[in-house]
């Protein structure tokens, strides 16, 4: 694999929340799914984010990479305060700055896996880095599906081409949102397993919303949150403290609720 590194050792800070809020709704249907988040996420690292459903995740996902629009409150990406850009800026910064794969791949269904990859570098009229897009076609490992359409491929080889089109634009930062959702066993492995070495490898920034703690001990560290708010971490996290640490947020929602 050819090494084109992008962000190198975690030695900065990549985006930041600091003291957001978001809330959906008002008086009685007031809903505070995000209530005061301050939190760093690194350079060069891989940060899953995870929690009990409604715990804010994927809201502080969306605010983060440009998606929503937070109640108060400041999201930082690539040293830029957010909040501070017109439409047009936000939507360049997402283009040019962001990475993003999702649960449900999101690919051109016309298109070749080549074109999907190449597909925002398009839009931007901008020609890709021939050698950094053969180091990232290597690393997917599907050369010889560059010309198949999303129809011909399956559901973990569509991905590794979202995941591939993520990075071609070399992004200072990838949202990853459930991305192993809607896949088997193995095909989450290769998806995780390409997402890890972008870290490695790359230099990449990598930060993913998921559920499922063996996608979570692929990262370098995992964010907790419950009702809105970051209460817990863990760094070099495996399985089986994750799964006793989202325990302990379950119980307590239970308790909570009891």
């Amino acid at each position: 694999m050819t090494e084109q590194p992008t962000g190198g050792a975690p030695d900065g800070v990549a985006a930041s929340a600091h003291d957001l809020v978001k809330v959906y709704g008002t008086e009685e249907a007031e809903v505070r799914a995000l209530d005061g988040v301050t939190v760093d996420l690194m350079k060069g690292e891989f940060t899953a984010i995870m929690g009990p459903s409604g715990s804010g995740k994927s809201t502080l996902m969306h605010c983060l990479a440009a998606l929503d629009t937070p109640t108060s409150g400041e999201a930082v990406v690539d040293g830029t305060s957010l909040g501070r850009l017109k439409d047009k800026a936000l939507t360049n910064l997402r283009r040019d700055r962001i990475g993003f794969v999702f649960q449900a791949f999101n690919l051109v269904p016309t298109l070749t896996a080549k074109e999907n990859i190449l597909l925002p570098l398009d839009l931007a009229g901008k020609k890709p880095d021939p050698a950094w897009f053969d180091a990232v076609i290597d690393a997917i490992g599907l050369r010889p599906r560059l010309g198949h359409r999303p129809s011909e491929m399956s559901g973990g080889q569509q991905q590794r081409v979202a995941c591939a089109r993520a990075l071609v634009s070399r992004p200072s930062i990838v949202f990853a949102d459930e991305p192993t959702g809607n896949l088997d066993s193995t095909s989450s492995a290769e998806v995780l397993g390409f997402l890890r070495r972008s870290v490695d490898d790359f230099g990449q920034t990598v930060v993913m919303v998921t559920h499922d703690p063996v996608a979570a001990s692929y990262s370098d560290r995992v964010l907790f949150l419950a009702d809105g708010k970051v209460v817990d971490e863990l760094r070099e996290p495996h399985r089986d403290a994750i799964l006793e640490r989202m325990g302990a947020l379950s119980d307590a929602a239970t308790s909570k609720a009891g």
